[in-house]
C-alpha cells in the first residue's frame, strides 16, 4: 500500500517547514518571534494529522487529536490556575492569542510532538505490525510518554528561561524549572496516550503503509527536533547570565549545554532505535485503523 505522492510531499513539506523553525531560532533577533513559534508548532500539528490518517484513518487520527488536546489543556488550564500537575506559572504574550491565559499554539504542539512520540513508540517496541492488546496497552503509553518527556526535558528551560515564553513563579531546579512540572507531562502523556491505546483495543489491525517511506518522515521530525538544539549553543538575544522568578542567577551555557546533552543522550537515541526498527523489516507496517485506505 503507498501513501500517495500527494501525501508524501506535503509530509517532507511539513518537515522542512520544522527544520527552517530550528535554523530561525538562530535569527531570533531579526525575525518575527511569533514567526518562530509558528513555525516550530504548526507544522508538526500538521504533519501529525496527514501521517495519522492513513496510518489510523481520519477517524482515528481525530481521536488521538481529541485525547491528546483534551487532556493537554485541562492539565494546562487546571495548573494554571491550582498549580497541579505542573508547578505555579503563567504565559507571556511570546506564543501570540490566549483563551482563558491558555496560548493557542499550545494546545498544538501537544499534538505534534506527542504524535511522533507515539509513532517512534509503536516502532520500538514492535508493535506496528500487531494489534494493541494485553501488556501494550499500557507499555506503549509508557514509552511515548517517556519519549514526550524527553522532549520537555531538552526544551523547557530554552522557553520559559531565555525565549520567556512562559515564567515558573517559584523558579525551579532543574535551570529554573520545577520537577513538578516534568512529573506532570509525563503523567498527563501517560494518561491521553492510554486513553488512545483503549480506543485502539476495539479496532481491527488492516496492513498499514510501506515501512520505510511512511515511518521515516516521522523519524526524522523527531531527530531534527533533538539535533536542532546543538544549533542553539548560541541564541543572540540571551544574555550570559538570566535570573529566574526567584531571583536565582543561571548561566545561559549551562541551560543550553544541559538541553544539547539530554538531547544527544536521550532524544536522539529513541530516534536511532525506531529508524533501526524501521529499516530490520520486523515492523511490517500493520496498524490499528479504523476507515477504508486513503491516498494509496
Amino acid at each position: 500500500m503507498g501513501i500517495g505522492r500527494q501525501r508524501a510531499q506535503f509530509l517532507w513539506a511539513m518537515l522542512l517547514l520544522y527544520a527552517m523553525a530550528r535554523i530561525c531560532q538562530l535569527y531570533a533577533g531579526r525575525l518575527p518571534t511569533l514567526l518562530i513559534v509558528i513555525l516550530h508548532v504548526v507544522p508538526p500539528a500538521l504533519f501529525a494529522l496527514a501521517h495519522g490518517s492513513v496510518l489510523y484513518g481520519a477517524r482515528g487520527i481525530s481521536v488521538f487529536a481529541i485525547f491528546c488536546l483534551g487532556f493537554g489543556t485541562l492539565a494546562e488550564s487546571v495548573s494554571l490556575r491550582t498549580g497541579f500537575p505542573f508547578g505555579h506559572y503563567y504565559f507571556t504574550d511570546v506564543m501570540g492569542p490566549k483563551v482563558l491565559q491558555l496560548p493557542l499554539l499550545l494546545a498544538l504542539a501537544y499534538l505534534g510532538i506527542g504524535y511522533v512520540a507515539w509513532v517512534l513508540a509503536v516502532l520500538i517496541l514492535g508493535a506496528a505490525d500487531k494489534p494493541i492488546h494485553g501488556t501494550r496497552v499500557l507499555t506503549l503509553p509508557l514509552l511515548a510518554s517517556l519519549i514526550m518527556l524527553a522532549w520537555d526535558l531538552s526544551m523547557d528551560p530554552v522557553w520559559s528561561m531565555l525565549d520567556h515564553a512562559w515564567v515558573w513563579r517559584d523558579g525551579g531546579a532543574y535551570f529554573g524549572v520545577p520537577v513538578s512540572n516534568f512529573v506532570g507531562w509525563f503523567l498527563t502523556a501517560y494518561l491521553y496516550y492510554l486513553a488512545f491505546a483503549l480506543y485502539c483495543t476495539t479496532k481491527p489491525a488492516p496492513a498499514a503503509p510501506p515501512r520505510q517511506s511512511f515511518w521515516f518522515p516521522a523519524i526524522l521530525l523527531y531527530a531534527v527536533c533533538a539535533l536542532g538544539n546543538i544549533l542553539i549553543l548560541k541564541l543572540p538575544m540571551a544574555p550570559t547570565v538570566v535570573s529566574d522568578a526567584t531571583g536565582k542567577p543561571w548561566l545561559t551555557a549551562d541551560i543550553l549545554g544541559a538541553c544539547i546533552l539530554v538531547s544527544l543522550l536521550l532524544m536522539a537515541p529513541f530516534a536511532v532505535l525506531a529508524g533501526r526498527k524501521a529499516l530490520s523489516g520486523r515492523s511490517s507496517a500493520r496498524c490499528v485503523r479504523d476507515t477504508g485506505p486513503l491516498a494509496r
